[in-house]
């Protein structure tokens, strides 16, 4: 990435996945190089793959693929917490969680010596465990409804408590997931239209959700009756449509939420088809403490730096990934200069800043990934 124009010491990989890119996730161990993808394709015939980099031939190799129906709102690996490497996450039609397998044994003659070429790695299996079905999702099974299940629309995994996911759907709803039984905790209804994003805070007991009604709300696991509004969307007046001239005022939607992985006073978040990031600071809601311009596109993705508080990604349509540096956040009521850029070539669809290695990011750009040394 360059900083403010100037040149600096890069290192990029590039994958081609040879489909549309969407779906992004970066293993979450310190020694693990590896990002799950997946596609964006309409109808039922999309792929999931996991990708690592390969030492010897410096480049990302493709360790395992699994068709999918559904493309995968979100990926996610599971939390170095758990202990597993191997447990990853997924959201669509439903929640479902898989492993990747270890990998196959290498085959021996009776001389003892390795058959095949050895040079070339066997695929490993994403092995589907489980898929986690909402009450109401089973009653309709059971009353052998034709009515499809309302897609989920993301989700995110608890990192202080990982037995715990939360997932959003386009019925205004949000659900709680206890991942080792495997069952719902609880459900509730969380905005007055489609929820399209959820995220937990370093705090166990709290998540927040944007959605279609424009709000950013936060919840409190001990107290799910009750939430609340951190921010509206300034309303705005929509275009007559086709079948009314009537004009009216609405919020537009927010489409994502990224929580600061280290200080759970901030929150981000952006509106749909906006150029604008905002930060948030659930301490003095409903005024952004920051807004973030550099974007000459549509916003896509954000995520926090997972080792710095101070530091923020955002892509979008507009080719560019941008690394924000919002120390002194309250000093900066608009920030215009990033503090690092990268140009992808094209629109990046989505990203990922792990834990795991943090001095490296992943971007979605278009039937590719990209790593990036920040």
């Amino acid at each position: 990435m360059s900083e403010r124009g100037k040149r600096t010491s890069r290192h990029t990989y590039v994958h081609r996945a040879g489909f549309t890119v969407y779906g992004l996730a970066w293993a979450q161990q310190r020694d693990a190089f590896r990002l799950c993808l997946s596609s964006f394709i309409e109808g039922p015939r999309n792929k999931m793959q996991v990708v690592e980099r390969d030492a010897q031939r410096d480049s990302l190799v493709v360790v395992a693929e699994a068709d999918v129906a559904f493309p995968a709102t979100k990926l996610l690996w599971a939390p170095m917490a758990t202990g597993s490497s191997n447990l990853l996450a997924a959201s669509s039609d439903f929640l479902r969680l898989y492993a990747l397998a270890d990998p196959p044994a290498p085959v021996t003659n009776s001389n003892g010596s390795f058959i095949g070429n050895t040079q070339q790695p066997q695929l490993r299996s994403l092995e589907l465990r489980a898929t986690l079905k909402p009450a109401s999702a089973r009653r309709q099974q059971q009353q052998q409804s034709k009515t499809s299940p309302p897609p989920l629309t993301a989700f995110d995994w608890n990192e202080a408590d990982p037995s715990m996911c939360v997932t959003s759907s386009i019925d205004t709803t949000c659900t709680v997931w206890d991942v080792n039984r495997l069952e719902q905790k609880t459900q509730l209804i969380a905005h007055d239209k489609a929820v399209y994003d959820v995220a937990f805070s370093r705090e166990p007991n709290s998540f927040a959700s944007v959605g279609a009604d424009g709000s950013v709300r936060m919840f409190d696991l001990r107290s799910l009756e009750h939430s609340t509004i951190l921010y509206d969307t300034p309303p705005q007046l929509t275009p007559a449509s086709t079948t009314t001239t009537t004009q009216t005022m609405e919020n537009p939607p927010l489409l994502r939420i990224s929580w600061n992985k280290l200080d759970s006073n901030y929150l981000a978040t952006f509106q749909m088809d906006s150029k604008k990031v905002v930060i948030l600071d659930v301490r003095v809601p409903s005024i952004p403490v920051t807004e973030l311009y550099g974007h000459q596109a549509g916003v896509n993705a954000i995520a926090w730096a997972p080792h710095s508080s101070a530091h923020i990604c955002t892509v979008a349509d507009d080719s560019f990934a941008l690394v924000w540096d919002i120390g002194n956040v309250a000093q900066k009521r608009t920030m215009s200069e990033p503090l690092l850029t990268y140009r992808a070539g094209e629109a990046i669809n989505n990203l990922s800043w792990t834990p795991g290695i943090p001095e490296w990011i992943g971007v979605a750009v278009g039937d590719t990934i990209q790593a990036l040394k920040v």
